[in-house]
């Protein structure tokens, strides 16, 4: 054993400081602490499609595919540290509420709704000829106008806000009413997703994850939105990023992932993007851990309280404190 790896802790025992520890040693420690089974899960399931998109530093890259009818297949990311999928503790889309369109307010022991500019956000899921798919299942979430995200951040682990699954309808298309959310420290504006089969296949807690990605928010909106009520410690956050240095998207400055946004603060926004993706394909990005991954999650938040669990040291965050939700399963032991 190396003495990198004697100093690191044993995520059963101490979760919460081996997120600490690892967040930002790059894919080279991630693959080193795979297992095998997750290692020929994460190369083996789309053979020639797989799409690898590293997080964690500059020397990472990944590979988009380009059919021969022009259709680049979107880039696949980490899920990041709190995507409440059962890669990192709790599973939401297993619970009764979770199918909604309408994801601004928890549902189930709470009706606490998150605040925030109105953002509708809308995926065209398609094939890699381009043709749309009907009866997939999308799964989204993304942090709060303070940078936190539910079921993890303290002070809301027990709210589910801004997470919710939609089956696409005939033209491949699911909309979520929603909120804009902030920029916190260290990432570009963004919103997670993934994509599966059928709606049985995302709420069943074991089913294919056919795709992990993230849409990326375009600037001249993050503008707007943050020069108002409730978002001012995004507007400081956003100007220490681009998307060029972001460590998901810098590596080809989001070119499947950039959304469309149209709309106005007042009347709200509508963010667009289309997802091309291979549906008999196999996304393993998630399930090498999840438990910090290689994404650089919220120290500091955008003004808010950092999330529980979280690693420490990101761009200079104050360390966060808490463990993973109570209830929660106990987080594997590689990093995504």
């Amino acid at each position: 054993m190396s003495p990198e790896q004697q100093q690191i802790p044993d995520p059963v025992t101490d979760n919460a400081a081996y997120v600490r520890a690892v967040h930002d040693k790059g894919l080279g420690f991630d693959l080193r602490t795979m297992s095998r089974r997750k290692m020929l899960g994460a190369f083996g399931g789309i053979g020639a499609m797989f799409v690898l998109s590293a997080c964690g530093d500059d020397s990472t890259s990944s590979a988009s595919s380009t059919t021969s009818g022009g259709i680049t297949e979107i880039e696949s990311e980490t899920n990041g540290p709190y995507p409440a999928d059962g890669t990192n503790g709790v599973d939401v889309r297993t619970e009764s509420g979770i199918v909604r369109s309408d994801i601004t307010s928890s549902f189930g022991d709470s009706t606490t709704t998150a605040e925030g500019v109105p953002l509708t956000i809308e995926f065209t899921i398609t094939d890699l000829s381009g043709a749309p798919i009907s009866g997939a299942a999308v799964y989204v979430w993304h942090c709060d106008r303070d940078g936190n995200y539910s079921l993890y951040s303290e002070g809301i682990t027990d709210e589910n806000y801004l997470r919710g699954i939609q089956e696409t309808d005939a033209d491949g298309v699911v909309s979520f009413t929603s909120i804009y959310p902030a920029c916190y420290t260290g990432r570009w504006p963004h919103i997670h997703f993934e994509v599966y089969s059928s709606v049985a296949d995302a709420t069943s807690g074991d089913g294919t994850i056919r795709k992990t990605s993230q849409m990326a928010l375009p600037e001249d909106t993050d503008d707007l939105v943050y020069a108002t009520d409730g978002y001012s410690k995004s507007v400081t956050n956003l100007s220490q990023v681009t998307i060029a240095d972001d460590n998901v998207f810098g590596d080809d400055d989001a070119a499947t992932e950039l959304g469309t946004v149209t709309g106005s603060v007042k009347a709200g926004f509508v963010a667009k993007l289309t997802a091309a993706i291979d549906p008999d394909g196999t996304d393993d990005q998630g399930s090498a851990g999840g438990s910090g991954g290689a994404e650089a999650p919220p120290t500091g938040g955008a003004g808010g309280t950092p999330p529980s669990g979280a690693p420490s040291g990101g761009a200079g965050g104050t360390p966060p404190s808490g463990a993973a939700p109570s209830g929660a399963a106990t987080p594997t032991a590689t990093a995504s």
